[in-house]
């Protein structure tokens, strides 16, 4: 088992049961340390080390969601939170996934889907390398896009605040800004507030 253990503390604490069965480790010695409590279950055929516990950094259970959901981004709450661009803090992550996606299932932690559109859901995606694995989410651009292209489920007020402090940083890049606001159809939106806010 010390074995198995090795090999989950290897992959960040987490291991699929089908990549376990193809390193030939024993369906019998999984269980037990299901049973025992050294492992468990995040969803069907994902498992992770029990001593990581239930995360409370909010890394940490943004990382969980996408070792749960390999398609899923981050988005939307969960990506300005995550960026500090607004002082909201979500209570559950927010993931973006393929329209033609079946809903994940997913234990822990609380997670919300949203289903987008390939044309919504393919531009904007980086990987950021954390202490608890590699976070997929929207870049800070196409995030602040996101968040007006969702204002009036989650708010103009949110959205608005986004732009603001994203419009504050030193890296801050109005031409890329303006082009995911044309990806995200927001754009006649959008720019008032920015020339507003620049000006």
């Amino acid at each position: 088992m010390d074995q198995i253990v090795q090999y989950f503390k290897a992959h960040g604490g987490y291991a699929r049961m089908k990549d376990l069965k193809t390193r030939s480790f024993h369906t019998r010695d999984i269980a037990r340390m299901y049973k025992q409590g050294v492992i468990e279950k995040v969803k069907p055929g994902l498992y992770k080390l029990a001593e990581l516990g239930a995360s409370t950094d909010s890394d940490a259970t943004i990382a969980e969601v996408c070792h749960a959901v390999p398609h899923g981004i981050i988005c939307l709450t969960s990506a300005i939170s995550y960026y500090e661009l607004a002082t909201y803090n979500p209570s559950e992550v927010l993931v973006a996934i393929p329209d033609d996606s079946k809903p994940p299932k997913l234990d822990y932690p609380p997670a919300k889907f949203y289903y987008f559109r390939d044309r919504f859901y393919n531009p904007g995606i980086v990987k950021s390398k954390t202490a608890h694995g590699v976070i997929r989410i929207y870049n800070r651009e196409k995030t602040v896009c996101d968040m007006f292209r969702y204002r009036n489920k989650l708010g103009l007020d949110l959205a608005l605040e986004g732009l603001r402090n994203y419009l504050k940083l030193k890296e801050a890049n109005i031409t890329k800004l303006r082009k995911y606001a044309e990806i995200c159809q927001v754009k006649t939106v959008m720019i008032p507030y920015v020339r507003a806010l620049v000006g």
